[in-house]
């Protein structure tokens, strides 16, 4: 394909982690032939037994990943999605950007890199990981700014800036409106209610639920059903 060229591979300068020879390439499908991948902490690159490969970007990777499910693809492999278009598929979407440019679809490309050694994956991924991890997205760092007024301790304990107010219960009612005592009394009535009825089950109102509720105790005599958590997969 066009976009294959000819540069040396990435060396120990730019942080290789991972060189994993013997590894299929295939581009959304097509293969590209059998090669050697580097993972450095600069760019990911593939490079076919004649010197000609392809370099990948870190922050043009959107997504990698092992993958082993053998229906989406015959052999074990590791997935890398990029947003960027390859080979003939950008020629195609230069003439589509010219023929629509308010289309604001960004392109893809699958790239599975396929070792012959498939015990060789998890070290692939791990080494993904690291050499992404260096390469943080600008948009995720912009978006855990916090814009928010945070407290400044030491300012307040030399008596500088306002210090937020706190009220016991008592104290909070008499700084409520009337409308919100109000409002108080309305959602104490609706708990007292609530309360009061937790002894009536199922809409059967029984002596031992009553007395239960009068001993100011509340007890669940239902009884369980046999089997009914037996396949519950609880996470902890």
């Amino acid at each position: 394909m066009s976009f294959l060229k000819s540069f040396p591979p990435p060396g120990a300068a730019e942080g290789l982690r991972q060189q994993q020879p013997d590894t299929e390439a295939v581009l959304n499908g097509k293969g590209l032939g059998t090669g050697t991948l580097y993972i450095a902490e600069s760019r990911l690159s593939w490079l076919d037994g004649s010197g000609l490969g392809f370099s990948l970007e870190y922050p043009t990777i959107s997504l990698h990943a092992v993958s082993r499910d053998l229906n989406a693809y015959p052999r074990e492999h590791l997935y890398v999605m990029v947003n960027a278009k390859f080979g003939e598929e950008s020629k195609e979407s230069v003439d589509e950007e010219e023929e629509d440019s308010d289309d604001d679809v960004e392109p893809i490309a699958e790239f599975r890199f396929v070792p012959s050694d498939k015990s060789a994956l998890e070290a692939m991924f791990t080494a993904m990981c690291e050499c992404q991890a260096l390469h943080p997205d600008p948009e995720d760092e912009d978006s855990d700014d916090y814009d928010g007024e945070e407290y400044d301790v030491e300012a307040h304990e030399q008596g500088q800036g306002d210090i937020p107010t706190f009220y016991t219960y008592e104290e909070g009612l008499s700084h409520l409106t009337a409308e919100g005592q109000a409002t108080l009394e309305r959602l104490e009535g609706m708990l007292s209610q609530s309360v009061s009825s937790q002894y009536n089950m199922a809409g059967v109102r029984t002596e031992d639920s009553i007395r239960d509720y009068e001993d100011g105790m509340e007890v669940d005599t239902t009884p369980t059903v046999a089997g009914q958590f037996e396949d519950a997969d609880v996470d902890h």
